[in-house]
């Protein structure tokens, strides 16, 4: 257990049922009576995020959630197969969980997933992936570094805007976090 007033930015609970992280924090001292500690959450499993406040005195259960290493291996329908890259098991993730992580991950990439004993929350990508385009518009002479822009398609079917002079079946880096074309790789 923990006190409201050592909750930080990061912080992982367990309050009403649900895995929280603690998104925001601030202690409020009032002019007369005790001091608050007014917070936003957001739940790890569904995603909603909540304002919530407390007073100095109440505690909360914290929890230890691990991050596994993990290569995503294929796609199985609408879920997605992964293995733990320590003993080997694999596990296979819902779509709802992966979320948009699922428009950057092509097969062996490693990611890290979040779980709290046996139960996956999340998974996080590497904020930077190498991709190959496999369809865009061919550039033409005098597209140059500076210039515009136009949308590419990768090969996880996701869509990014690259630079005119970058051309089909070229590797490109794209940050997973942004989903903003970097370089060519």
């Amino acid at each position: 257990m923990i006190s409201v007033t050592e909750l930080r930015n990061g912080t992982k609970v367990e309050m009403d049922g649900g895995l929280w992280e603690c998104l925001e924090y601030s202690h409020l001292k009032m002019g007369r009576g005790g001091a608050k500690v007014v917070t936003k959450f957001r739940n790890m499993e569904t995603g909603s995020i909540v304002d919530r406040t407390f007073n100095s005195g109440e505690k909360l259960q914290d929890i230890y959630v691990e991050g596994k290493k993990m290569q995503y291996l294929y796609p199985d329908g609408e879920d997605f197969v992964f293995m733990d890259l320590e003993t080997f098991d694999q596990i296979t993730l819902a779509r709802a969980l992966v979320g948009d992580a699922a428009k950057f991950m092509k097969e062996n990439t490693e990611v890290e997933v979040a779980m709290y004993g046996d139960k996956a929350l999340n998974i996080t990508l590497p904020n930077q992936v190498v991709l190959k385009i496999v369809e865009t518009d061919p550039g033409v002479r005098g597209d140059t570094v500076s210039g515009g822009t136009k949308p590419a398609k990768l090969e996880t079917g996701a869509t990014v805007q690259v630079p005119l002079f970058v051309e089909q079946d070229t590797n490109v880096k794209v940050d997973t976090r942004t989903g903003q074309y970097l370089s060519r790789a």
